[in-house]
């Protein structure tokens, strides 16, 4: 189970779209999350570039939390596939965005 709004992601996913991983307005978005939403952020992340499976959503939440030695906003920064990954993973975990989208 996913602790963070789908909203999140989407609005993360359009920021990237918009103005890059490494753009401040993404970075200062990513930083006013509280620290699971960070971790989940992540292991959706890892989930879409196939780092984890679905059904290891779990293990990959515990392992963003024990990895987080930068802060997550620098770390998502260096990934230029973000969006993609993000979609892969919420498409991989069956969430349907299609609401989030249409009120981000």
């Amino acid at each position: 189970m996913l602790e963070i709004g789908i909203g999140k992601i989407v609005r993360v996913i359009m920021l990237t779209r918009q103005y890059g991983p490494d753009s401040t307005r993404l970075s200062d978005y990513i930083s006013g999350f509280n620290d699971d939403e960070k971790s989940n952020l992540v292991a959706v992340m890892w989930v879409g570039r196939g780092s984890f499976e679905a059904e290891e959503l779990e293990k990959a939440k515990d392992e963003a939390k024990r990895e987080a030695t930068a802060s997550t906003e620098r770390y998502l920064s260096g990934i230029p596939s973000l969006a993609e990954h993000l979609e892969n993973g919420l498409d991989a975990l069956s969430i349907d965005v299609t609401d989030a989208e249409d009120h981000p």
